[in-house]
């Protein structure tokens, strides 16, 4: 019998790309978007998909359900629906960071709380949280962001201790810069903003930075995503956590450095935009 495999925020990007690397893999993928449309054509390569918003907990449960009715079994949650947000945190509404964590942290927590009691029953089952480099290191004009994968990340090592007793593995991928929309989003996110004209340098860094093409020369691409996603939930002893790409692991390196080391060189590039 094909594995199954449910995976969120599977109309773009990595969410996307994970849905079809499972295909390709013949397990049985259950696609979800907040607009179904958006996975039309996912579903005419062959996934099973459905609308799912993780911040709406009867859909949560609603989806699940349909899923463990139809395949007898989820063997495998991806938890990948989530957005990114830029701005000082003192330009942030509370209410911004409440919706950031409503998706990014809330959301896994919901769809983890449905699927759980199955793989219980049968004891077995991967979950697997995409986070970011940004749950283990913050940067300024990211901190609602890394707020909410922080979170994530230590919800998933609590959690990965507790359902270990059911033979559930947890994982953590955490994929530095990736070549999708996912920035641009953030982009229109902070724009939205009334900032308070405090911190312009953190927007002219980053505007530097891309124009200069950091990011580009730094990103992997979803599908490299999407690969260590399918491997580790493929794997028999999955790691807790995997870094994808060379960016990923330096920025990962850099949270050794003692803190007032790294707040000195934000200092340095504060003072060179300034």
């Amino acid at each position: 019998m094909a594995k199954t495999v449910l995976i969120t925020g599977a109309s773009s990007g990595i969410g996307r790309a994970t849905a079809e690397v499972f295909l390709d893999d013949d397990w049985q993928v259950w696609a979800t978007a907040r607009d179904e449309d958006d996975v039309a054509d996912l579903a005419e390569a062959g996934c099973e998909t459905a609308e799912l918003d993780v911040t709406n907990a009867r859909e949560c449960e609603r989806v699940v359900e349909d899923v463990v009715e139809s395949a007898g079994r989820i063997d495998c949650l991806v938890n990948n629906a989530g957005y990114a947000q830029f701005g000082a945190v003192e330009d942030v509404p509370t209410e911004d960071l409440e919706r950031q964590l409503d998706v990014n942290l809330y959301g896994p927590h919901r769809l983890v709380r449905e699927v759980l009691p199955h793989m219980r029953a049968r004891e077995s089952g991967t979950v697997v949280n995409v986070s970011s480099v940004a749950g283990r290191l913050a940067l300024p004009g990211q901190g609602s962001y890394a707020a909410s994968k922080f979170a994530l990340e230590g919800l998933s090592d609590a959690l990965r201790v507790e359902a270990g007793e059911y033979d559930i593995d947890v994982v953590l991928v955490q994929p530095g810069p990736v070549e999708t929309n996912f920035y641009d989003r953030a982009q229109d996110e902070h724009d939205d903003l009334e900032p308070t004209g405090a911190y312009d340098w953190l927007d002219i860094a980053r505007e530097d930075s891309r124009l200069a093409g950091v990011q580009d020369a730094l990103s992997v691409t979803p599908g490299t995503v999407a690969l260590t996603i399918r491997d580790a939930a493929s794997a028999s002893d999955p790691d807790p956590r995997y870094p994808v790409g060379e960016a990923a692991k330096l920025i990962l390196m850099a949270r050794h450095l003692p803190a007032r080391w790294r707040d000195a060189a934000f200092g340095v590039l504060r003072k060179l935009t300034n």
